[in-house]
């Protein structure tokens, strides 16, 4: 969960037909590109849980926020079921396949959808793993990548291709340093691969837990509007 929980005014429902369900918040102005930002929420939540960001973040983006495919009870929701009882997660691979692909559809819809120029595909913790998944094996369908406390799945990295594409991809990672439940390390490692497939991110720690907080926001909208 996050710490930022206002929520937007009056979020409009979207069409079931997508491949996955979400909320949108249209853009408020026009900007040389029409853009937009995918947040995927963490486990145990919902597409509501980020979409609380939206009032905060730059007012050329379309928001959109969508609900991870498995239900683990009243109004929670996972891209995948992880296990933490061994103090390192153990993640369901199957579901996890499933999610990226389920994702990587949801994105090229998205496009299709708005005509977008640009795409940016990033999440909490969870969601942040699927962005780190998807950007880097296929960078040609996302302008950049935003992981908010998450890590990189290494089982990934067979699949990542360097190329040009790859290195054009933008990288924003942001982690605490008292993360209790994704140490900071695997903030740590994931910069260190990306720095050697040549992507150069924009990284940042703070002292905070597993959570988002108004400095994580602030440094990321700065990101955003460059």
């Amino acid at each position: 969960m996050t710490s930022l929980n206002e929520q937007p005014s009056a979020p409009s429902q979207a069409e079931e037909k997508l491949a996955l369900h979400y909320l949108e918040r249209p853009a408020k102005k026009e900007s040389g590109k029409r853009r937009a930002l995918i947040l995927l929420h963490g486990v145990g939540s919902n597409e509501q849980d980020l979409f609380g960001l939206a009032p905060h973040l730059p007012d050329d983006l379309l928001v959109i926020s969508p609900r991870g495919p498995f239900s683990l009870g009243a109004g929670r929701y996972a891209w995948y079921e992880v296990d933490f009882s061994t103090g390192k997660p153990v993640f369901n691979a199957s579901q996890e396949a499933q999610s990226r692909e389920l994702i990587l559809q949801f994105v090229r819809q998205v496009k299709q959808k708005y005509k977008l120029d640009e795409v940016y595909l990033g999440g909490f913790s969870q969601g942040g793993i699927m962005s780190y998944s998807i950007g880097l094996t296929h960078p040609t369908e996302v302008t950049g990548i935003i992981s908010l406390s998450g890590r990189l799945l290494t089982e990934i990295r067979p699949s990542v291709k360097p190329g040009k594409e790859l290195k054009n991809l933008k990288v924003f990672i942001a982690h605490g340093k008292q993360d209790g439940t994704l140490p900071v390390h695997y903030a740590r490692e994931a910069s260190a691969y990306i720095q050697s497939l040549g992507i150069q991110p924009t990284y940042h720690e703070f002292e905070m837990g597993h959570q988002i907080n108004n400095q994580v926001l602030d440094e990321l909208v700065k990101w955003l509007q460059k």
